[in-house]
């Protein structure tokens, strides 16, 4: 599910939370929390045994550590290593302050219209958004990002990089961390400090404003905006919107919710394109959402019935991820594209067309959470996410922990960002047109 494994980071980001010695009430709430998440696991879990162990005897080592915890902190801390021991995503402990901001009174969210990715060592501007503040003061591609808010970034990339190391988590968690330092009160400016192509210093006062697309609410889960865009590369245009030869169509949205708006919008996107010598869908920094949705446009290029992106495991049932092909479908190339913060429903869509033939994958390797999850709150008020099924490929791998290996890696260099280039579509669009027919 989006917003998935982020209590790690969250724990990272407010390192100065509670840590005052719990009171008698405390003590209590905290053993009921304990039982909570206990509970929850071994009845929920999609095996009879969670992580292939005796759940029973894990209650009976960390119940004595619950009891002897002297803080929230230490108390999160016991949870979170007992969670731990099952080695999956999807499960985490989020403290009360943040988990209470998941209503919609907090729906506001913000951002300076920069996104970013973690090279390296380096943080660099992967997008900026035309109209926001970012595009007006001048900031470009490839920019590195050094301190925000007067808060250098070098020692916080630096904990991640080893808290992640050799994790397939390590991109998504990076950028979701500095994205969450670039967000701060509408009302207000945020001083970041670049260094540009010609290693320039440069500071700029970055306006916050309400990130592009319609704010949606699923579930428990944090109301985000949702956006989704579609275009055509080259070629010419003939009636009616329809592209003529040439052109290779192109979608990308930043979340698999919203079905209704963007089902339909992929769909029109498709069909526009029947005439097109190719179709890429760019799932870079997706971090999933409603999987179902990946079945119905997956639709859009499969012809045959039957045809499966692979199958979902819980305690009771197999739910098949079956593609339901349209009438009208798109026969020919397809090129996905994703990143290390490409996850969950994007990661299921990605290797269940690349598993069936369908696809081929550029760009650099994904974040292997696949999980669907649900948050619950605690009785002492944090939040409580676990993942309830497991995840297999119609190629028979699982995704979790593992993620989707690409079949051309295209990793991003800031040479290439700074020169305006992509490393991934450029490759996508490179296949695509290698497979036109030959013209006699």
């Amino acid at each position: 599910m989006i917003r998935a494994v982020t209590a790690l980071a969250l724990a990272i980001l407010t390192a100065d939370s509670m840590c005052a010695e719990l009171t008698g009430e405390q003590r209590q709430l905290s053993l009921q929390s304990f039982e909570y998440v206990w509970t929850a696991i071994r009845d929920k879990h999609w095996q009879t045994k969670p992580g292939g162990l005796d759940w029973q005897a894990i209650h009976d080592e960390f119940k004595p550590k619950i009891e002897a915890a002297d803080s929230m902190d230490a108390v999160r801390a016991v949870m979170s290593q007992m969670l731990a021991r099952l080695h999956q995503t999807h499960f985490g402990i989020v403290p009360a302050d943040l988990y209470s901001n998941v209503d919609a009174s907090h729906a506001g969210d913000v951002t300076t219209g920069i996104d970013v990715r973690v090279i390296g060592a380096q943080v660099l501007v992967t997008s900026v958004e035309p109209g926001s503040s970012a595009a007006a003061q001048g900031v470009r591609l490839g920019w590195e990002i050094l301190t925000i808010a007067g808060a250098e970034l070098a020692p916080v990339v630096a904990k991640l990089n080893e808290t992640y190391a050799g994790s397939t988590l390590r991109d998504l968690m990076l950028r979701r961390t500095i994205l969450a330092r670039l967000s701060s009160d509408a009302a207000e400016s945020i001083a970041v400090e670049f260094v540009d192509g010609a290693g320039q210093h440069i500071s700029k006062a970055l306006a916050q404003a309400n990130p592009k697309g319609d704010l949606v609410q699923f579930g428990y889960l944090t109301p985000m905006h949702v956006w989704f865009n579609a275009s055509q590369i080259g070629g010419g245009q003939v009636g009616g919107g329809r592209a003529g030869g040439g052109a290779i169509g192109y979608v990308a949205f930043n979340a698999f919710l919203d079905p209704q708006r963007l089902m339909t919008s992929f769909g029109e996107a498709v069909q526009s394109c029947q005439k097109c010598d190719g179709f890429i869908v760019d799932l870079r920094g997706n971090p999933g959402g409603i999987g179902i949705m990946a079945m119905g446009m997956a639709g859009w290029f499969i012809a045959q019935p039957d045809q499966k992106l692979g199958t979902l495991y819980l305690r009771d049932d197999t739910i098949k991820f079956v593609v339901n092909p349209r009438l009208t479908t798109f026969a020919g190339p397809l090129a996905i594209l994703v990143d290390g913060a490409s996850a969950s429903t994007s990661e299921i869509m990605a290797e269940g067309l690349k598993d069936l033939g369908r696809a081929r994958i550029f760009g650099t390797h994904t974040a292997g959470a696949a999980l669907p999850s649900l948050f619950e709150k605690l009785p002492d008020g944090d939040g409580f996410q676990y993942a309830i099924a497991n995840y297999i490929s119609e190629g028979g791998q699982p995704l979790e922990g593992l993620g989707v290996t690409p079949d051309v890696e295209t990793p991003i260099t800031r040479e290439a960002l700074l020169a305006g280039q992509d490393p991934a579509l450029d490759a996508a669009v490179a296949w695509i047109e290698s497979r036109k027919p030959a013209t006699k």
